[in-house]
């Protein structure tokens, strides 16, 4: 066989190619890192609690982060080109993300969704451009995602498997580096615990490498609601268990493993009663005036669960989590008929928050 030289590349794509990381870059140069509250607890106890709010991103959630990355990962990759549409398997705040930068780069952009998303996550998307693609079940959406972007000659952005690699965990400003340099003027700078949610995996992956690359002693704790295959499959060490329940706190719990969830960087394991979830948001709105989302109340009822621990064990220190987004996002979890009809009743888990961090002891559930 004969010599041959086969080029592909060619001028316009690499200026667009150039000018589609710059605009994307530039999106993160335009967004001032989110602010790091703090939930005001009984002075003598000597512990912190620290919520990094993330919805005050551009498009009003964590995720914003992880869609940067991952046009970042997919442009860089050679993955997305000048005509290129978009496709994502999500439950309504990656997409929205999404659409925002789809929209930044001029592409078309498809949500494959379940059918169950909240409508305002579904006008949010529509808003930035991107349109919505509907499955009845959230298991079919990984396969029907693939097949539009097949039909549309596009790319799936498969954020459950990418989202784990498209971030830099060693530092580049990403969510755990940005956790400790906000922390570092604070009483206890290196939190004894950092506590998210698992949506991809994403995130405490990212986290969880970076204090093991910094050689912190902070603890990673990820929080699951009722019913998600993220608990089961740490507790067995099985990335094959599968649940056949669709999630009631939007946004979290899946109903497989996913490819992105990294179990060995994660310390501690905490599922919480969808109750509870909802009873944590109701009192994040009452203690800091904050209407978030379900999932933050996840993230809450475990770390304050997480704090009971530490008083029991008389140690101090300081537990960080995120306010993952807002609760208009989620007008059902407000709604008492959806409540009623989906069996789950507040009120005594309610009751329970307020007393504890009024200084009262932690009740089992």
């Amino acid at each position: 066989m004969g010599y041959q030289d086969v080029d592909r590349s060619s001028e316009s794509d690499r200026i667009w190619r150039h000018e589609a990381i710059q605009k994307v870059e530039a999106d993160a140069n335009r967004s001032a890192d989110t602010h790091l509250l703090v939930l005001p607890l009984p002075q003598d106890w000597g512990i912190q609690l620290y919520l990094k709010d993330e919805s005050t991103h551009p498009t009003g959630s964590l995720k914003h982060r992880l869609a940067r990355s991952l046009f970042l990962y997919a442009l860089s990759n050679g993955w997305i080109g000048a005509e290129t549409t978009v496709v994502e398997a999500s439950s309504g705040s990656t997409a929205v993300s999404e659409a925002y930068f789809a929209q930044l780069l001029g592409l078309p952009f498809v949500a494959v969704m379940p059918r169950s998303t909240s409508k305002e996550k579904c006008v949010l998307i529509e808003k930035f451009g991107g349109s919505c693609h509907f499955v009845e079940q959230p298991a079919q959406m990984y396969a029907e995602a693939r097949a539009v972007a097949s039909q549309t000659g596009g790319h799936y952005m498969d954020q459950f498997t990418f989202s784990e690699r498209a971030t830099d965990w060693r530092g580049n400003n990403n969510i755990a580096e940005s956790i400790f340099e906000q922390l570092r003027l604070e009483p206890n700078p290196i939190p004894s615990w950092i506590v998210v949610g698992a949506g991809t995996g994403g995130t405490s992956a990212t986290i969880g490498r970076y204090v093991r690359y910094r050689r912190h002693e902070t603890a990673l704790a990820v929080v699951d609601p009722e019913g998600s295959a993220f608990f089961e499959g740490w507790m067995r060490q099985d990335p094959s268990v599968t649940s056949s329940v669709a999630s009631r706190i939007e946004g979290i719990g899946r109903p497989r493993v996913e490819p992105s969830f990294l179990p060995s960087v994660i310390d501690r394991m905490i599922q919480v009663p969808d109750a509870a979830s909802i009873a944590a948001m109701q009192f994040l709105l009452s203690a800091l005036g904050r209407n978030v989302g379900p999932s933050t109340g996840t993230n809450l009822w475990g770390s304050l669960q997480i704090i009971a621990g530490m008083r029991t064990a008389q140690q101090t220190g300081s537990v960080v989590t995120l306010i993952c987004d807002g609760g208009e996002r989620y007008g059902q979890t407000h709604d008492t008929e959806w409540l009623s009809a989906n069996g789950l009743d507040p009120k005594r888990h309610l009751q329970m928050l307020e007393q504890f961090v009024a200084g009262g002891a932690w009740m089992s559930n």
